[in-house]
Order: C-alpha cells, then structure tokens, then sequence
C-alpha cells in the first residue's frame, strides 16, 4: 500500500509536470493549453481520495498559485481569456473541496463499518464460545443422567446377578474337584469359574463406575504409589514381554488422596497400556511437578496409539476395542481423578504410542489455596 510520502511526491510531480508544460508551450496552441489546464483536475482528485477534505483543498490551492502566474504574464490582456482561466482556478478548489468532503465521509463510513464489523466478529467469537460451553454442559448433563441410571440399576445388579454368580461359581468349584487335569470336564469347568470371575469383575466395575465415591483424603506419596503399581503388574508384564520402566523423581512429591482408589485408577491405565503394548515394547511411568503447584504423572506406552475417531468415544463408559474389555476402566479412573480435583490428559499418535497425564495437585498447592 502506497505510504504519505509516496503519495505526496506523486501529487508534485503531477503538479510540476503539467504546469511545466503550460509555461512551456507557446501559447498559440491553445487546444494544448485547453487540455493542460484540465490535467489539473488529476492531482486535484487524487489529493481529495487520498487525503480527505484537508488534501483536496490544499491541493487546488497550490494548483491556483502555480496557475495564476500563467495567466497574468501570458494571457494578460485578453480579459475574457483570463475570466475563463479564473473561472477554472473556482472550479479547481469546488471540485477539491467537494470530492475532499465527500471523500473524508466515505472514510469516516468506512471507519464505522470497521468497527460494526470487528463489534460482530467479537460477538460471534463469544457466541461461539458460549455455544461451546452449551454444549459442553449438556454433554456432562448427559453424563450425570446416564451414571444416575446405572446408579438406579446398580442396586438391582448387584443383588439379582453377583448372588447367582456367586452359587455358579460354588458349585463349579465343587464340580471341579470330582475331575482330574486333562479331563476335558474339568478344563470346562476351569473355563465356566475363569468366566464367572470375569463376569463378576464387569458388575464390580458396574458399581465402582455407579456409585459415589467416598474417598478418604490422606497425605500420599506418589512414587511409593507407583511402585506399588510396578509391583502388582510386573508379572503381567514379564508375561507379556513388556518392559515396565518406572523413572525416579526428581524430589518426593506428596498429594492428598485416597490411596486405595488412586491406586485402582493407576492400576487401570498401566494395564491398558499393557494391553496395548506389543511383545518388545515398553512402558515408562514417570512424574514431573510443574510450576503452577499440579505434578504431572505420565503413563507413555510404545503401542499402536489411539486413531482420531476414537478420541471422543475413549471416556465413555462401555465404549472398548479389546474383545474381553467392560469399557470401563479409563472411565472409572476418570471419575476417580477428578474427585482429586485433578485431570485426565490423553495424547496420542498412531503408530507412535500412548501418553496418558494424570494431573494433580500436590500437597504444598492444596494448603496454600490453590486446590
């Protein structure tokens, strides 16, 4: 875009070009001059779009100055001549002033129309976020209204399926012992306790995700947490030919928390990331502390990651891609970090692993206010 200066040195060279041409050309070539005083009008105009009303008039000014001499020194004498030449030195300062205001009104328009615009660009951006948060509520609305049925359902659950699994499995035991390993009965019954128990689990993880979790906050160092992890899944891992990597902090970070639960929401992300890892990969627990007052504990796996489609879908509950798999898990760790005041972060790439954050206030935060 053309700056000030650019400008104004455009308009002089106009203005010094053409009245060069009127001193300039003998004054018998009158249609040339008719033509010349009419180039005038050029600059004049430019000056009025360009500058506004100011422009427009200050331009036809010097235009009249350098002009006027042309008329006395070379026209002098032929008085009708010269009443014309005057004649358009008015009409040189008309046309500035009037195209100038009119200019300058335009601008001025085109200011007000700005602003009306970027006034609708902040309310649609603040429609949009609200919108946002609509939907954002509705969509824990949704939530609430769908954990307040399981929690209606859970009561009923838990006496109509977990004492019947409970006889089925008693008398499978009982059955069991009238066989001897390699009898193709006894590997049905193995079978018929091994799917009790894992039906049983589904209603255990059915009422966890139901009902409300009662949590006895206590002081809780995270790393001895972790290890405790390591500990009880080590074995699945050796199994699965995983290497289970739990880096040292780099100072001890205490939380408040309910040690029990925080250790089952631990329990199920390690093990989904498990799950997920193939034979040769690896999974690396670790803990930052930010500087905000939340430590950050990270669960990174080297499997498949999550495809983008199921990002939305990974928290609801029931939602799984693993055959055996409730839905339950990531959901109930879920609720239970966030009784914590805390956050459950996903990133993930396909074919460049998981990293699952658990974001929680330490200890130090929650008594200086921050919780």
């Amino acid at each position: 875009m053309e700056t000030s200066g650019t400008r104004t040195l455009i308009l002089t060279g106009c203005i010094v070009g053409i009245s060069l041409l009127h001193y300039l050309t003998p004054l018998h070539f009158h249609y040339l001059h008719d033509i010349f005083q009419r180039l005038y009008y050029l600059p004049i105009i430019l000056a009025a779009f360009w500058f506004g009303l100011r422009g427009g008039l200050l331009c036809s000014l010097i235009v009249s100055i350098v002009y006027a001499p042309h008329i006395l020194l070379q026209w002098g004498g032929h008085l009708t001549m010269e009443m014309e030449k005057y004649m358009e030195i008015l009409l040189y300062n008309t046309v500035g002033g009037i195209t100038g205001l009119l200019s300058q009104r335009e601008g001025e328009r085109s200011v007000e129309l700005q602003k009306t615009a970027r006034g609708l660009k902040d309310s649609y951006q603040k429609l949009q976020h609200q919108s946002e948060q609509i939907i954002f509520i509705e969509e824990q609305l949704r939530r609430a209204e769908k954990l307040s049925t399981m929690g209606e359902m859970a009561a009923v659950l838990a006496h109509e399926i977990r004492n019947p699994l409970s006889s089925i499995r008693g008398t499978a035991e009982i059955l069991k012992d009238d066989y001897k390993a390699g009898d193709p009965k006894y590997e049905f019954i193995e079978i018929q306790i091994k799917e009790t128990e894992r039906l049983n689990r589904v209603v255990e993880d059915f009422l966890h995700m139901a009902r409300p979790q009662q949590a006895d906050m206590q002081p809780c160092p995270v790393q001895q947490e972790l290890e405790t992890i390591v500990t009880l899944v080590s074995n699945e891992a050796r199994n699965r030919q995983v290497n289970l990597v739990l880096l040292p902090q780099p100072s001890p970070v205490n939380i408040k928390a309910d040690g029990e639960k925080l250790r089952q929401a631990f329990l199920n992300i390690v093990i989904n990331a498990l799950q997920a890892t193939p034979k040769g990969g690896s999974v690396t627990i670790s803990t930052t502390v930010s500087e905000n007052g939340f430590c950050d504990i990270g669960f990174h796996d080297t499997g498949p990651g999550i495809e983008a489609d199921q990002f939305e879908k990974i928290f609801e509950p029931f939602y799984t891609t693993k055959p055996e798999g409730t839905g339950l898990g990531l959901a109930i760790s879920k609720k239970i970090i966030e009784t914590h005041n805390g956050k459950l972060l996903i990133e993930s790439e396909p074919k460049r692993g998981t990293t699952v954050t658990v974001r929680l206030p330490i200890l130090d935060s929650i008594h200086g206010g921050r919780e």
